[in-house]
Parts: structure tokens; C-alpha cells; sequence
């Protein structure tokens, strides 16, 4: 596709954060190898579906810090408001396809985890 429209494409990798606690444990970092190609550009943060909004969120702040200016997020699908608040946080357009609603509840607030009722691993029981 950024062949098609012929603009620069680049990606950000996953890397768990095993001191960090919360909802967003993870940082989204772009290789060290694409990092110059943000600086100074005008960026559209693309995922195909976003919940949380853990890779959307890591992505964001690491394009910042290497000089890009984030104007747009777009997905495929957005469950949940999360992604639109941390847009409306961040002052850029969000634009998903679809949206769907979603119950996405911290551990507090969890009616599963309030009643006392064990996690499940789907397939090994």
C-alpha cells in the first residue's frame, strides 16, 4: 500500500516491560534502522484492530520522540472507546472503519475477578 501511495512505511516491534504493572506493559518501538526515516514527517498510525490500545499508544509516543508528527490514527475495527479517548487525549483524528463495543475492565474492576471466579485457559483443561 505505501508503494501505492507512494509514502515511506515503517513498523514498530513489541517488546514486554516486566517492570512496568498496569494495563500497558508493553513498549512499541520502531527498529533503530527506521527511526530517521520518521523525523520531521507527517505520520498515520495504522492498526488492523485496536482495543486497548497498547501497540497504538507505544507506537505514538515512540514516533514523537523521534521527531514525527502524528496527525492520524486509522484501523480496521475499534472496540471500545479507549483508543477514541486517548486520541481525544492526544489531539489527533482517529478514524476506525468499524467500530464495536467492548467490555475491557481493569482487575479491579473485573465482575469475574470481584465474584472470585478463577481464570480459564481456553484448551488445556
Amino acid at each position: 500500500m505505501s508503494l501505492e501511495l507512494r509514502c515511506d512505511f515503517v513498523y514498530a516491534e513489541r517488546f514486554a516491560d516486566t517492570t512496568r504493572a498496569g494495563l500497558f506493559p508493553v513498549d512499541y518501538r520502531l527498529p533503530k534502522a527506521l527511526q530517521p526515516t520518521v523525523k520531521g514527517k507527517r505520520v498515520a498510525l495504522v492498526n488492523d484492530v485496536v482495543n486497548a490500545g497498547s501497540a497504538v499508544r507505544g507506537t505514538f509516543f515512540d514516533l514523537q520522540a523521534h521527531g514525527a508528527d502524528v496527525v492520524a490514527i486509522g484501523a480496521l475495527l475499534g472496540l471500545g472507546d479507549a483508543i477514541l479517548e486517548f486520541a481525544g487525549e492526544q489531539q489527533v483524528t482517529v478514524t476506525p472503519l468499524e467500530r464495536m463495543p467492548n467490555n475491557l475492565w481493569t482487575p479491579s474492576e473485573c465482575p469475574l475477578c470481584a465474584s472470585g471466579v478463577p481464570l480459564e485457559i481456553v484448551g488445556t483443561s
